[in-house]
């Protein structure tokens, strides 16, 4: 039976509030403050609790169509974050990955639309986010510039860029529609129970997404090559590296990375702890929580501000990752360290 009242979770939310008081007093401030957080969540059950029905929770909670739009939002969370993971992996800090992802999401529009090749599209995609990270690993590693402040200038250099062409190109207004995008698979199973709706017509790029995890994990894991650009990572001052780093930390700047959230796909970064595994369970998490916010306001038709706060859930997550609530990670120790040969 369901319980349209907000009383449970105010008595939930007051436990956890006085508990969570308790353990930031005795010194214990991660679980205090994952208490607090808690009641909040709790707070905002209660009034989505309040709205609950049979419709609202059919639309929303349609689980075969949540579980595929979390796979199209966490994408290109996964390309970010694994190609993030390379550079990281070779001691260059990635601050620019949303950035380098507007680069390539907004040049591989523009490429589709006046080639009519979503192809082209996808190439030149590749290689403006590319263009981009090369111009970051040269101010990292051959200028030996701050990596945080010159990741954050590559973001403002893409706002800046895409922002001219696209009012060159379409006048600052929408992109016109008739753009021929990535086709899907159809597998043929889609009349088969949950599995057919969630798996049975993916785009190409999610199952290259897939694929892309396990490459990475056998490039950084099972190859003798990259155990030199996770050395660069590692010991960047070290006189006996088996390479040269400036050329590893180069390669490990121009990894694939297409359009979505850079920086959600930096906090998956982080909180799969530079594994190509973890961070595309990361990916998916976040992604989930994208398709979730965009489901939920179903709840909200009457209460503007619950809506504001839905659609804020997967930012919330991402600050819970970055803040190590959740957890800490352990980086490659020498990233950001610049290279000064011994």
């Amino acid at each position: 039976m369901a319980i349209h009242s907000v009383a449970p979770a105010a008595v939930c939310a007051a436990i956890a509030v006085v508990l969570g008081l308790r353990a930031i007093r005795a010194g214990a401030r991660k679980p205090g403050w994952g208490a607090v957080a808690a009641a909040a969540f709790a707070v905002l059950m209660g009034v989505l609790a309040q709205r609950s029905s049979a419709a609202n929770l059919d639309e929303a909670f349609v689980w075969s169509a949540l579980i595929a739009s979390m796979l199209v939002f966490a994408t290109p969370l996964v390309y970010a974050s694994i190609g993030g993971m390379f550079a990281e992996r070779a001691g260059v800090v990635n601050i620019g990955l949303e950035g380098m992802m507007l680069m390539g999401a907004f040049f591989g529009i523009l490429a589709a639309d006046r080639t009519d090749s979503w192809v082209l599209g996808l190439v030149l995609g590749i290689v403006a986010g590319a263009a981009l990270a090369l111009v970051h690993a040269y101010f990292a590693i051959h200028l030996r510039a701050d990596q945080i402040v010159g990741g954050t200038a590559m973001n403002f250099l893409a706002v800046g860029i895409t922002g001219y062409f696209f009012v060159d190109a379409y006048s600052g207004q929408d992109i016109p529609p008739g753009i021929l995008l990535i086709p899907e698979l159809d597998l043929g199973i889609g009349d088969i129970y949950f599995i057919g709706p969630v798996i049975g017509e993916l785009n190409l790029m999610i199952w290259v997404s897939f694929l892309l995890a396990v490459v990475a994990y056998v490039v950084l894991f099972r190859t003798p090559a990259n155990l030199r650009l996770r050395a660069c990572g590692r010991h960047a001052r070290h006189r006996r590296l088996p390479h040269p780093l400036c050329r590893c930390r180069h390669l490990g700047c121009t990894q694939n990375m297409t359009g979505g959230r850079g920086f959600i796909a930096l906090a998956a970064l982080i909180f799969g702890m530079w594994r190509p595994f973890r961070a595309l369970g990361a990916a998916m998490l976040f992604g989930f929580s994208t398709a979730l916010a965009y489901r939920l306001p179903v709840y909200s038709e009457s209460l503007p501000g619950i809506e504001v706060l839905v659609q804020a859930l997967p930012y919330v997550l991402t600050l819970i990752a970055v803040a190590g609530v959740i957890g800490r990670s352990t980086p490659p120790a020498a990233v950001g360290r610049p290279y000064k040969k011994q």
